[in-house]
C-alpha cells in the first residue's frame, strides 16, 4: 500500500478506522504509535479528521509521512502536527516508538481563549525535527509523557484540572520549539476549507440554539445549498448532520459526567420536548439517553 493520492476522497474518521465519536468524548485521546499502527501492519492510509488536532511524537524509528500533497521521510526524534481536515497518512518502521496525542480543536480553542493567537501555532501542518538533548526537546518529551500519564491514571474529581494543565503545558512546549513566524495558514488552504472551518466555529458558538442551516450559512456569505455541497464533498455528510453530531456529543458528555436530569439536559441543548430529545438521541446513538447514562456510569474509563 502507498500514501499517494487516490481516486476517492480520503475518509473522515474520529480516530483512524473509527467512525464513532466516543473515542474522544471529552476532547482527548492518548495512545502509543504502536497501539494502533501495529493493527494495520504499521501503515496508516491517508485520511482526515473533521475537528481533531493530532500531535505525533516519534521518539524512536523512522516514518514516511504524508501531509496533504507533501510526502516526507522522517527520522526520530521529531514532532508531526496534523490540524483538522489535513489529509495525512503514515508508514512506520516496525520498531517505531512514540505517542499520538489527539485533541478536540474546538475544546482546545475554548481552553486557550485567554491567550489569543496561541492556538495558531499548532494549527498548521508541519513536521519539526527535534534536537537530541536540547532543552526544547526535553521539555516537549516531558510534557507529552506527563499528559499521557494523567490521561491514563488521574481520577475524578481532579482529572479535568490535571488534564487541562497538562494540555496547556504541552501546547506551550510545542510553541517554544517554533519561530514566531511559524503560525501561518496552511499552504494550499482553499476557500471552501476556510468556509468549512468558519461553519464549524459557528456551530460551536450556537449549537445550543439549534439554528437552521440557513442561519449558520448566512455569516459565511454562502447559501445553504452551497454549504451542504461543501460538507458532503469534504466530510461526507450534510451541514445539518454536523450540527446534530455536535449536539449528540454534548449530550453524551452531560449524560456521562453530570447528574443533571435528562429533562434539564434536553432543555439546555435547545430541545423544548424531552421526548423529542430522547428520539433524537436514540436515532443517532442507537440507545436511549437513560441507557447511555447507565452504561457510562458503569465504565471504569473516564477520558476527561
Amino acid at each position: 500500500m502507498s500514501l499517494h493520492n487516490t481516486s476517492t476522497s480520503p475518509p473522515v474518521y474520529e480516530l483512524y478506522g473509527e467512525q464513532a465519536m466516543d473515542a474522544t468524548l471529552d476532547g482527548l485521546h492518548c495512545e502509543s504509535i504502536a497501539d494502533r499502527s501495529r493493527l494495520h501492519n504499521w501503515e496508516i492510509q491517508p485520511h482526515r479528521h473533521a475537528t481533531l488536532l493530532q500531535l505525533l511524537l516519534i521518539e524512536q524509528g523512522q516514518a514516511q509521512v504524508r501531509l496533504d500533497a507533501e510526502e516526507l521521510s522522517l527520522r526520530s526524534p521529531c514532532l508531526v502536527l496534523v490540524p483538522p481536515l489535513v489529509v495525512h497518512g503514515f508508514r512506520f518502521a516496525p520498531d517505531t516508538a512514540g505517542l499520538v496525542l489527539t485533541l478536540d480543536q474546538p475544546q482546545l480553542a475554548r481552553q486557550l481563549q485567554a491567550s489569543p493567537g496561541l492556538l495558531d501555532h499548532v494549527s498548521s501542518a508541519r513536521a519539526l525535527a527535534l534536537e537530541k538533548h536540547s532543552t526544547g526537546a526535553a521539555e516537549l518529551l516531558k510534557a507529552a509523557h506527563r499528559l499521557a500519564q494523567e490521561y491514563a491514571g488521574a481520577a475524578p474529581p481532579w482529572r479535568r484540572l490535571a488534564l487541562d494543565s497538562a494540555i496547556a503545558r504541552l501546547v506551550l512546549a510545542v510553541v517554544r520549539l517554533q519561530p514566531a513566524t511559524a503560525a501561518s495558514e496552511r499552504p494550499g488552504d482553499s476557500r471552501s476549507l476556510q468556509h468549512l472551518a468558519r461553519y464549524r466555529a459557528e456551530i460551536e458558538r450556537r449549537y445550543r440554539e439549534q439554528p437552521g442551516v440557513a442561519a449558520l450559512a448566512q455569516p459565511l456569505g454562502i447559501t445553504p445549498t452551497q454549504l451542504n455541497r461543501l460538507c458532503q464533498r469534504e466530510l461526507g455528510c450534510s451541514a445539518l448532520a454536523l450540527l446534530h453530531q455536535r449536539l449528540l456529543l454534548e449530550a453524551k458528555r452531560e449524560l456521562s459526567y453530570t447528574t443533571l436530569p435528562i429533562r434539564q439536559i434536553a432543555d439546555g441543548l435547545g430541545f423544548a420536548d424531552p421526548a423529542y430529545f430522547t428520539r433524537f438521541f436514540q436515532r443517532l446513538a442507537g440507545q436511549a439517553p437513560s441507557h447511555w447514562r447507565a452504561q457510562a456510569s458503569g465504565s471504569a474509563s473516564l477520558d476527561a
